[in-house]
């Protein structure tokens, strides 16, 4: 309950009845403070007036007044300054390390507050603020919306810099684990991320004008040439087929040449997974891509449109896999290009946050900017999230929109935030 005393304080949203001090003193907050949700008092440089004195310093909140005692407050200089201890209960005198009382006083959450958060809290369905979503004036929401799309770009490029760390600080490298990871899109993510891991793209690089032994190392890394990796009733005509040994006998030669070693191919899940979206395909299209030099950095920084973006992009499978989805199973014939949705997805959780993250790392706001103006002009997702927030009347037209709003449902619905998110405040201060 600490939390929303934090909240009441923050926001002002007092009972109507006139603030005391334990001691009988009026209170009047000027200036609630700036909220600090690090080590030290909870609120910095609030203005409080006291009677008919003007403070200004720190605030500290607890559920009780004698977890001052509690958290060892009473030993610990930094809360020296703390001209206001505020309290849900007021239950002992609280003293600084010199021995000096520190007024207090008793803050009580208003019932309707209370009553909303528990609601918000207890709500089995999303989003629990549904009540006050068609009130909402455009400009609030418009604000919160940007507020979030930034939020999860700045996310996804802590993200994007783990990964250039783990490559010695290679941002074209980490470009192509991030490219990678966004081919499993969703299902096998980790796993693409792990196999961008385990492959010598330096060595890979000797090899750049050969699709066969790009292909080669691409699979044989993936652990998609052992044998056990097809399935029993598939390996007869696989290995009729010539293609599959071929490839393995490539993979072997240049695994020995570079000491390459496979991954685990049992990490790979096919499970509800579509055909197209096999790891096969999305490896091929992948080696595709790099053989045709479209999976690097430059190239991803020289697109100033959404169509040179998806030209980067843009993939198809090798002549095999035009009639193939697995080693040894047939299909009937289909170039197998990325989907216009998938192409989309990529653009969105790939390039976008790529030109965003690098951007910053080098200081070209023209990068980050680009990204913005990137998602504003692609369309909205659909999935069950972007479908959820339009049921209950937002509007959604961008990949901005669709952006701010995954962001809102994992990072704050789905943790029970509510406290943080400016939909949850709407909601908290409403009267009815």
């Amino acid at each position: 309950m600490e939390q929303l005393l934090h909240y009441v304080w923050k926001h002002k949203m007092f009972p109507l009845q006139e603030l005391r001090t334990s001691g009988g003193l009026t209170v009047e907050v000027i200036d609630p403070g700036l909220h600090n949700r690090n080590a030290g008092p909870d609120f910095f440089n609030a203005k409080v007036k006291i009677g008919s004195t003007l403070w200004v310093g720190n605030v500290e909140i607890h559920d009780k007044s004698s977890d001052w005692y509690l958290h060892g407050h009473d030993k610990d200089k930094s809360y020296d300054n703390v001209i206001l201890h505020v309290a849900g209960v007021i239950d002992a005198e609280v003293m600084n390390t010199n021995g000096e009382f520190i007024q207090q006083m008793q803050l009580d959450v208003p019932d309707y507050v209370r009553e909303h958060y528990n609601e918000l809290l207890s709500i089995d369905s999303y989003p629990p603020c549904y009540k006050v979503i068609p009130d909402l004036t455009r400009l609030m929401v418009h604000a919160w919306m940007a507020a979030l799309q930034t939020e999860r770009l700045e996310q996804k490029t802590e993200a994007i810099r783990k990964r250039a760390d783990l490559c010695n600080g290679s941002w074209e490298d980490a470009y192509f684990m991030t490219l990678a990871r966004n081919y499993g899109f969703g299902i096998n993510n980790d796993a693409f991320e792990l196999w961008a891991r385990s492959l010598p793209l330096s060595a890979v690089a000797h090899h750049r004008d050969d699709l066969f032994q790009i292909e080669a190392i691409f699979m044989g890394q993936a652990g998609l040439l052992e044998l056990e990796a097809i399935p029993e009733y598939y390996q007869k005509d696989a290995l009729n087929e010539g293609y599959f040994a071929k490839l393995r006998n490539e993979y072997l030669y240049l695994a020995h040449k570079f000491s390459m070693k496979p991954m685990d191919f049992k990490i790979w899940r096919f499970l509800r997974l579509r055909p197209q979206n096999f790891p096969h395909i999305r490896i091929s299209q992948l080696a595709n891509l790099y053989y045709q030099q479209k999976a690097g950095l430059s190239q991803l920084v020289a697109c100033e449109t959404i169509e040179q973006l998806k030209q980067v992009l843009s993939s198809q499978v090798t002549p095999y896999w035009e009639t193939h989805y697995t080693f040894g199973s047939t299909s009937s014939k289909n170039e197998k290009h990325l989907s216009y949705g998938s192409l989309n997805l990529l653009m969105i959780n790939t390039a976008i946050p790529m030109l965003f993250a690098y951007g910053r790392h080098t200081s070209k706001e023209v990068l980050c900017d680009r990204a913005f103006d990137f998602l504003e002009q692609l369309k909205a997702e659909n999935n069950h999230i972007i479908r959820m927030w339009q049921q209950v009347g937002l509007p959604i037209t961008t990949a901005g929109d669709s952006q701010a709003l995954i962001q809102l449902k994992k990072e704050y619905c789905d943790k029970k935030d509510c406290l943080r998110c400016r939909f949850g405040y709407e909601y908290l201060k409403r009267r009815v």
